[in-house]
């Protein structure tokens, strides 16, 4: 995943994602939910949450779900960054790089130290930042992203250049040439970062300002509004320099726009401050008090930071200006503090040549000249030759005020005019750099004063020639801030020319180009709207998109009831409440609906009359309807109107936008209606199989019942004879003994027979009777395993044995089950009549195994195994679909097994599995031994 996107790769995941619902959201959610971490954090927020809870719920390889979950917490951890909670942050952005280095997502590692760099950065530990920043490097070079390299060299040479400017040239300068070397925008913005603070360390403000603008933009564009904001006020500081101050002011309130809304306390605390330094430059010294107070109270939780060492900072100068040196000594110590935390020489400097000016106005001149005398030593030590010069002239000037002891290398007539003369010295050797006319006639004042008038006449001249030499560079400046406004405009123009030529061929389709957008989108609509399968879902589809991508008051879907004489209103919404069913003859002259179906072509209505409209009961009067009708082929399915109070509204663009949603609604409403249909037959052909199973229920039943019945009706039979010949001989020549004897004998071996036959008759009756029950009612009961599997097989046994086959059960006594024994048996039926019609040929007998076993507390496993043929290979994941069938008009209706896979998995809780070779094939069921609560779903309303 990249590190930054464009915003047209935001619009394709958003329109991607709005159809999707559960786990099918993650593809799109995740990446959506990283970039729009700075473009809108409360919503990437809400997706990394919701991203979270799906995650839970879905079945994923380890490692995925790891870097998926990782990803999200880093957005998080981001957040938490942006809104100022450093440690909370940092904490989460450790925890996510353990978690990306666990599955070596090498360039999520890398993300997570960039994170990680720039939270040390923010807490003014810039050491630490500089090494996040290098191990970011080396992850992002294990894991070959040459974008992600660059990036995190470029943010590396931007501190380097605050180190040392000749340092970072020499080795970042020839590393990132963007003419020779062009490069994606979202890296492209950190290589002119370094370029524009590089040239404004070298003082080219003009260049800083224009590779500022590039960055700018191309921050913008890849959703890294921080760097946006930051750009913004750097392009305004140097144009604060090159004396175009208003142009300055509107960088600053566009940083200052793009900062207020997010609530980050860095950027708009730096926003704050870098314009209340403007507003000091142009003498508005209340402003700027108030400004730079609001910065400090917001930057205070980021203390460490450098954008609080430069409020404090303007702070001090904005005391010295208004004669405030307590104000102004408390700000520069602050500053010291920070600056030596921070390590960076041009803060430190800053603040001991501030401290120094405000201790010389406070009458403390020994304090005042050792940190001076700090300040002067610093800025040699570190070649920072304009903060040498400023700290010379600030060491003049507590000579001047105060009688202190002359230094001992001293050349002139005073220590005053030895500084200055040192400082005239340093300015001397910084190439381009003009000497203040206020250090010239600094010198003025001091030889007038010593009475030396011609080299005060001669200082005076300087500070004439030098005023005239600023005034001339003023100009220049202000020359060059209006070159760097006329390239950024030509090239803005030049681009804006080149996309028009791209976008634009004539002016008959300038409707088309104008909503190519629009039809992009459009398209990601149709799928989501084609991809409904219920009436009601596609009402509500239609609706929410016609609300957002057009004007409307009214909106309604008229279809067409059956013959096609009526049409009727099914779904309608006028000012956002819900319209009542209305039914219309076609035939209506005035009713546009129906006039809009029998044309079959569009109506639209610009500004309605009083007879344009044709006005249903309860419904408000429109002054604009477009009516289209809803086709499938030739064939019309209904009418969609739109209408809205204003007239005209509906011009070229919103009636292609409204066509095109006719037309998909016209696909998914009958697409709705076919799949209606669909489920209709499915149902009845359900029914028809329940009722198959039953008929051959009974005649298993009648079999087995013929066998004990009719032995028993032969044996009373016979014993009603013999009754009669007794009853003949006792009449008759008379009854012998051994007669009564045979005949007892023979009434004794009857009876036991007869009761042996209607005793099992009865046992058969019974257990069919409670296999009725449970198959027509599907009632919830506990049960005997065993009793209910036995029960089963006795209603199959007629037709095991006429085809000459066996089966055999192996299922224990004491297995109780708590579910449903009826919708049970008719799985186990199924696999019966599954293997009878499929497993076995007609040459030879085959065998059925039906085993249980309880491999843990609370489950058991029953297998029901056949030795036939198998399954072949290419069927083994088609068998539990509806309809498949290898037996078509053989007596298979392909619902069997789908029957049993429904009620395996739903009523009964449990899996089915299917496993098949060349010796047979084996279906296993693992079941719940108590079946979970059944859960009936509520009715869907279908329109018509």
């Amino acid at each position: 995943m990249n590190m930054f996107a464009l915003d047209d790769e935001l619009a394709q995941w958003d329109a991607a994602l709005q159809p999707l619902s559960g786990p099918a959201r993650l593809p799109a959610l995740v990446p959506l939910a990283w970039h729009l971490r700075q473009r809108d954090t409360a919503r990437a927020l809400e997706l990394a949450d919701e991203g979270l809870r799906l995650l839970s719920d879905t079945p994923l390889a380890p490692d995925a779900t790891t870097r998926i979950a990782a990803r999200l917490h880093l957005v998080r951890a981001e957040a938490a960054w942006l809104a100022g909670q450093m440690d909370a942050a940092d904490e989460q952005a450790a925890q996510v790089q353990a978690r990306f280095s666990a599955v070596d997502d090498h360039a999520g590692v890398a993300d997570a130290h960039w994170l990680r760099a720039w939270i040390a950065i923010d807490r003014g530990d810039h050491q630490l930042g500089e090494a996040e920043l290098e191990a970011m490097t080396e992850a992002a070079r294990r894991a070959g992203d040459p974008h992600r390299i660059a990036i995190a060299e470029a943010a590396n040479a931007r501190w380097t250049v605050l180190r040392d400017l000749d340092a970072a040239e020499r080795r970042w300068g020839r590393r990132f040439d963007l003419e020779n070397d062009p490069q994606p925008p979202a890296v492209a913005a950190w290589i002119c970062d370094f370029h524009g603070l590089a040239a404004s360390q070298s003082s080219d403000f003009g260049a800083a300002a224009r590779h500022y603008i590039h960055c700018y933009e191309a921050a913008l564009e890849t959703g890294q509004l921080r760097m946006a904001i930051t750009a913004a006020i750097n392009i305004g500081l140097n144009f604060t320099i090159l004396n175009d101050h208003h142009a300055a002011l509107e960088w600053m309130e566009s940083a200052l726009d793009l900062a207020r809304p997010t609530g980050w306390p860095r950027n708009i605390g730096a926003c704050l401050m870098h314009t209340a330094d403007t507003m000091r430059r142009l003498g508005r010294l209340d402003a700027t008090e108030e400004l730079l107070q609001e910065a400090l109270e917001i930057l205070a939780p980021l203390s460490g930071s450098r954008s609080y060492a430069t409020a404090l900072q303007y702070l001090g100068d904005l005391s010295l200006d208004k004669g405030d040196y307590a104000a102004a000594l408390d700000a520069f110590r602050r500053l010291e503090l920070r600056a030596d935390a921070l390590r960076q020489p041009d803060f430190q400097n800053i603040a001991r040549r501030g401290q120094a000016h405000a201790l010389c106005f406070l009458d403390r001149p020994q304090e005042a000249l050792h940190m001076a005398v700090r300040a002067v030593e610093l800025a040699a030590q570190q070649a920072m030759l304009h903060n040498h010069v400023e700290a010379l002239r600030v060491m003049a000037l507590v000579h001047a005020r105060h009688p202190l002891p002359p230094p001992p290398d001293m050349t002139e007539p005073n220590a005053t005019l030895h500084y200055l003369h040192r400082a005239l010295a340093v300015a001397a050797e910084i190439e381009g750099y003009l000497a203040p006319c206020q250090l010239h006639e600094a010198l003025a004042r001091e030889y007038a004063a010593i009475g030396d008038y011609p080299k005060a006449y001669a200082s005076a001249q300087a500070a004439a020639a030098a005023r005239e030499k600023t005034h001339s560079q003023d100009a220049t400046n202000r020359a060059i801030a209006m070159q760097v406004h006329h390239q950024t405009e030509h090239a803005r123009a030049e681009g804006y020319h080149h996309r028009e030529l791209a976008a634009s061929e004539a002016k008959r389709v300038q409707v088309l180009q104008q909503t190519t957008a629009t039809l992009e989108r459009l398209s990601v609509i149709g799928q989501e709207i084609t991809t409904h399968l219920d009436a009601g879902a596609v009402f509500q589809a239609l609706n929410r998109h016609v609300q957002a991508l057009l004007p409307a008051d009214t909106f309604a879907i008229y279809l067409c009831d059956p013959g096609c004489d009526t049409i009727s209103r099914v779904f309608g919404v006028e000012a956002g409440q819900a319209l009542p069913n209305h039914t219309i003859d076609i035939d209506n002259p005035r009713a546009n609906s129906a006039r809009c179906l029998r044309e079959r072509r569009e109506v639209y209505i610009e500004e309605a009359g009083p007879d344009d409209i044709f006005l249903a009961p309860g419904t408000l009067v429109t002054s604009c309807a477009l009516y289209v009708p809803l086709l499938v082929g030739e064939r019309a399915v209904g009418v969609m109107t739109v209408q809205d109070m204003d007239a005209g509204v509906y011009g070229e663009r919103e009636r292609l936008i409204f066509r095109t949603l006719c037309a998909y609604g016209a696909i998914a409403l009958d697409n709705a209606e076919a799949y209606r249909q669909l489920k209709d037959a499915q149902t009845q052909l359900v029914s028809q199989e329940k009722l198959a199973a039953l008929g051959s229920l009974m005649a298993g039943v009648a079999h087995e019942l013929n066998t004990p019945i009719g032995n028993s009706l032969l044996i009373a039979s016979t014993l009603m004879q013999k009754t009669e010949e007794l009853e003949q001989r006792l009449n008759g020549p008379g009854l012998k003994r051994s007669d009564l004897a045979g005949y007892m004998a023979d009434a004794r071996k009857a009876h036991e027979l007869v009761m042996r036959g209607l005793t099992s008759a009865a046992d058969l009756v019974n257990s069919f009777k409670q296999v009725a029950v449970d198959r027509t009612t599907e009632q919830r009961r506990m049960f005997n395993l065993q009793q209910v599997t036995h029960e089963v097989i006795a209603t199959m046994m007629n037709r095991i044995r006429a085809a000459n086959h066996r089966i055999e059960i192996e299922v224990p006594d004491n297995v109780m089950m708590d579910s449903y024994p009826g919708p049970f048996g008719q799985v186990i039926a199924n696999f019966i009549t599954n293997a009878l019609l499929h497993a076995f040929s007609k040459e030879r007998s085959g065998g059925m195994w039906l085993r249980a076993v309880t491999p843990v507390d609370g489950r058991v496993l029953v297998s029901f195994r056949d030795n036939g043929g198998g399954i072949a290979p290419e069927h083994l994941s088609r068998i539990f679909d509806p309809f498949f069938t290898t037996k078509l008009g053989q007596g298979g209706s392909g619902l069997g097994l789908s029957i049993s896979y429904n009620i395996v998995t739903s009523l009964l809780g449990g899996h089915i599995s299917v496993h098949s070779s060349l010796e047979g094939a084996t279906f296993t069921l693992d079941l719940p031994l108590t079946a979970p609560e059944s859960q009936i779903p509520a009715a869907t309303q279908i329109y018509h």
